[in-house]
């Protein structure tokens, strides 16, 4: 694989490798060497990440943390989550935020997502609030926003904190917001895949400084037991600095992929109708979704997957729907999931690093899809 990606000669496509390194990157890392700081428990590097993200998500408080499924855990924890305590969320959702549930003894309350969209439903949501019910987490997802005016009005109507997961839409916009500010509470990743990428790596956002200070609490132990590290905050800074452009780039690859995408082949877009579908919104694509259509031959997802990828497509199964992978005992299901099912069997994302390609490159793809 070449870092700058493209196709070759044979038309097989080749994705940009990621991360990507570039010069600012390399700055970071010859300055580190010089000053010593890559190595150090405390320095200007951290700190400054946690001024950039405040400015950049308009929120009066960051906690910088250890992992994105740390920061979901300390989103939760700020929250007052305890055992015997409900947390709602969607039954297609990334399998660590039920995990993070159960960790603090509470139970995932499984609602269905919207119908072809993998984001929390939220007309869901007063069937599954009880009692017991601490929080509801809620997630933007392949590129589709969740319905964040929607599930807050319920939540404040009921005193429930959102927990807003927006750690694959770093710099996505919506009804003017920064994703993340949404909530009462929101989570960032800094993993190794992701758009903003130090290996490892998280924040939690908020402008609640109850929130914050609970969290501060809890990881302030002598050091800091869910530490990010000065070298990594270095190498996320130019990257955030990057990120609007970035966003903007893969945007208008979505747009071209959408506009030009075979109408024919079993493969169709699962997003929303347009991508400035919600209002004053711009997505941040970590993956784009789709929908396997099974054709008469009855040709699986997965030996679909398999042929795209022999050409250097890599279009994968989605996410397990967690009522799927999960025993019944661990969680509580509002109603049957039908909607969150169909994408379990039937969604498929295309990763990031092919969003930033040539629109030609991308042509080609399409015309794989077409005829694999």
């Amino acid at each position: 694989m070449t870092s700058d990606g493209g196709s070759t000669s044979d038309g097989e496509i080749k994705p940009p490798s990621w991360p990507i390194t570039d010069d600012a990157i390399r700055h970071v890392f010859a300055a580190m060497l010089h000053d010593g700081s890559w190595g150090r428990y405390h320095g200007p590097h951290c700190d400054n990440l946690r001024r950039a993200l405040a400015e950049f998500h308009n929120v009066d408080h960051v906690v910088l943390c250890s992992s994105g499924t740390a920061a979901v855990e300390l989103a939760l924890r700020s929250v007052k989550v305890q055992p015997g305590d409900e947390v709602i969320l969607a039954a297609y959702e990334f399998k660590a935020n039920f995990a993070n549930v159960v960790t603090l003894g509470a139970t995932p309350v499984l609602v269905d997502t919207l119908p072809g969209l993998p984001v929390l439903d939220p007309t869901q949501l007063p069937n599954a609030i009880t009692a017991r019910t601490r929080a509801i987490i809620c997630s933007h997802l392949h590129g589709s926003f969740a319905r964040m005016a929607e599930i807050q009005a319920i939540a404040d109507e009921h005193r429930l904190p959102v927990v807003e997961d927006a750690c694959q839409s770093p710099g996505a916009i919506l009804n003017g917001r920064m994703a993340g500010s949404i909530g009462n509470i929101g989570v960032l990743s800094f993993g190794g895949s992701k758009l903003l990428t130090a290996g490892r790596g998280g924040a939690v956002i908020t402008n609640d400084p109850t929130l914050a200070q609970r969290i501060r609490l809890h990881t302030q132990r002598g050091n800091d037991a869910y530490p990010l590290s000065e070298m990594q905050a270095a190498v996320l800074l130019p990257q955030l600095n990057q990120l609007a452009d970035r966003n903007q780039l893969r945007l208008q690859n979505v747009e071209h992929l959408l506009q030009t995408w075979p109408r024919e082949a079993p493969l169709q877009p699962a997003l929303s109708p347009s991508p400035h579908a919600e209002p004053d919104a711009s997505p941040a694509y970590y993956k784009v979704a789709f929908r396997y259509i099974v054709g008469p031959e009855g040709r699986t997802r997965e030996a679909y997957s398999e042929a795209l990828r022999r050409q250097g497509v890599a279009l994968d199964p989605a996410f397990s729907a967690l009522h799927k992978i999960h025993s019944q005992r661990r969680f509580r299901a509002v109603g049957e999931l039908p909607n969150a099912s169909d994408l379990h069997d039937c969604l498929m994302t295309l990763h990031h690093p092919a969003l930033l390609q040539p629109q030609d490159v991308l042509s080609r793809l399409t015309e794989i899809v077409r005829h694999a």
